[in-house]
């Protein structure tokens, strides 16, 4: 099922974190080029939010140990144990749409 989320105008910096309902870890969408994506927006590792880490190529950077994340498909690298929850995100009519 997808959900409306967020316009696109609310994207702070090509970043935005939200809250969903039944979720425990914000989601952090992120736009890239002409494209969105959206992840937890929690390291693995430490805990460490992700939303302040560099965006490289698909991936961000976490701040805190330099654990890297695909924002396709929430692949992780090491220090980080395990991937994120990667979410399919699309935009419609400048609103920006999340799969749940």
């Amino acid at each position: 099922m997808w959900i409306p989320v967020i316009k696109t105008q609310q994207l702070e910096n090509g970043r935005f974190v939200v809250r969903l309902e039944g979720e425990k870890t914000p989601v952090l969408i992120l736009k890239v080029g002409d494209e969105v994506f959206a992840i937890s927006d929690i390291c693995t590792h430490d805990k460490n939010p992700l939303s302040d880490g560099p965006v490289e190529g698909y991936s961000i950077k976490c701040t805190r140990h330099g654990a890297k994340f695909d924002l396709r498909t929430g692949k992780a690298t090491l220090p980080a144990p395990r991937p994120v929850k990667a979410y399919k995100a699309k935009i419609e009519d400048d609103q920006i749409w999340l799969e749940v």
